[in-house]
């Protein structure tokens, strides 16, 4: 179970964990969907599953370098996030109604997953100022 990441959800005082990622399974232990789903709610941590936000696992395929991160990250932006308005207006109206929301995904790094992009589209769209940390 992760439970170092519980911990530091629970830390961070996060609410709400929303995680974006198309197929949420994993090889580590204890974050595929149901598992993870369980986990949070067990310590009061309410989950969503947002796949509409994530990116399809063949353009993921045969990521090597930064370089190779930037150029998905790039396209992603440019095509995939703008269509995702009515996600988006999710996320912030939870944020909006006081909830703390992490968003998670696979990679530990946030320079080498998508969800900086979506936290980024968050931070540009809302009424408000948003501090964005990674944990």
């Amino acid at each position: 179970m992760p439970l170092v990441y519980l911990n530091l959800l629970l830390q961070d005082s996060v609410a709400l964990l929303c995680d974006v990622r198309r197929n949420p399974l994993s090889r580590k232990y204890g974050f595929s969907k149901g598992t993870l789903k369980n986990a949070c709610e067990n310590v009061g941590i309410r989950y969503e599953h947002l796949p509409e936000l994530g990116i399809a696992s063949e353009e993921r395929r045969e990521l090597v370098t930064q370089a190779d991160y930037d150029a998905l990250f790039t396209t992603y932006e440019r095509e995939s996030l703008p269509r995702q308005g009515e996600a988006l207006d999710r996320i912030r109206q939870w944020i909006e109604s006081g909830e703390r929301v992490a968003l998670t995904c696979y990679e530990a790094l946030p320079c080498q997953c998508h969800r900086h992009c979506v936290a980024e589209a968050l931070e540009r769209g809302g009424k408000r100022k948003l501090l964005v940390s990674h944990l």
